[in-house]
């Protein structure tokens, strides 16, 4: 989407809404974050493919993380405008009121974990709520005091996966833990490899999201190193417990090594490519990942 040239008039009209109600909720994000947990769903031993079942996960999720994410931007839409990669957001733009932002966010977000409780259980309707609020009312606003909000965002980034389990099984067990680690885990090379690319960005913003506050150092890309090296026995766990197969558990471990050959080239060569590099190596890791598991899982 372009962004509005000066003098053009704003385009208007439900096709222009829905655009930028897909950029208030953030599509493409909302559909990866709800793609884990229907998959985390659908790995519950006791659970069979359900298409209404999947749709009404899939519906609920959306909503909930569309609601999280255009919280999000309201929060952050004065940083939004001065970041290229995020001034042509609805409210950032001014395409979008505020108070229309809110509206949608607190509908979408009440029905969201409405269905949840509703269509699986209670359970899973109360780490949705959780999920939002961490990621909009903690994560959202330490982003620009502390580094340490990667930490605390990782949780409602994992929440998902234990989230879609929880709602199969309607309880706690070691199989939505070891999901919810994975996922955890998974987060730190993958956010900080983005914020070393918009690094510039970021800082015209006040964002504090590499765990160096000298910003793309060897400090920095070695815990992407070691967080990777972590993946590597967690991904063995749906193994060992029984979850999957031995052909998951091996494409598992590759996805694991190929991500950590990229995390260890990042740090030898400390540049901006090998870190767009990671970045799109972990965006493939994780479908791989899940799916393999899914596809491996065991009866």
């Amino acid at each position: 989407m372009e962004n509005e040239s000066e003098g053009r008039k704003p385009r208007t009209g439900l096709s222009a809404k829905l655009r930028d109600l897909g950029q208030l909720m953030k599509f493409t994000l909302s559909f990866t974050v709800v793609f884990s947990s229907v998959v985390s769903y659908l790995l519950v031993p006791s659970v069979t493919f359900d298409i209404s079942s999947v749709l009404l996960l899939f519906v609920a999720g959306m909503l909930v993380t569309g609601s999280a994410n255009a919280i999000n931007q309201v929060v952050e839409k004065d940083t939004d405008a001065i970041m290229k990669r995020t001034a042509n957001r609805p409210v950032a733009s001014g395409r979008m009121g505020v108070d229309e932002a809110w509206t949608y966010a607190a509908v979408a977000g009440v029905l969201g974990i409405f269905l949840m409780a509703v269509q699986f259980n209670g359970l899973s309707a109360v780490l949705s709520a959780l999920s939002l609020f961490l990621y909009a009312f903690v994560y959202t606003p330490l982003k620009k005091v502390h580094s340490i909000a990667v930490l605390v965002g990782a949780v409602p980034g994992a929440l998902p996966c234990l989230i879609g389990w929880v709602a199969g099984e309607d309880g706690f067990s070691l199989g939505g833990w070891i999901l919810f680690a994975l996922q955890f885990v998974w987060q730190f090379p993958h956010f900080w490899a983005i914020a070393w690319v918009v690094y510039s960005d970021y800082g015209r913003a006040g964002f504090r999201l590499l765990p160096s506050a000298e910003g793309p150092t060897k400090y920095a890309a070695v815990q992407a190193v070691l967080y990777t090296v972590l993946l590597i026995p967690i991904g063995a766990l749906p193994y060992v417990f029984g979850m999957s197969g031995m052909v998951s558990m091996v494409v598992v471990a590759m996805a694991n090594f190929l991500l950590l050959a990229q995390c260890i080239r990042l740090f030898r060569r400390m540049d901006v490519g090998s870190a767009r590099r990671v970045m799109f190596g972990s965006y493939l890791y994780l479908p791989i990942v899940l799916l393999a598991l899914l596809a491996d899982k065991a009866s």
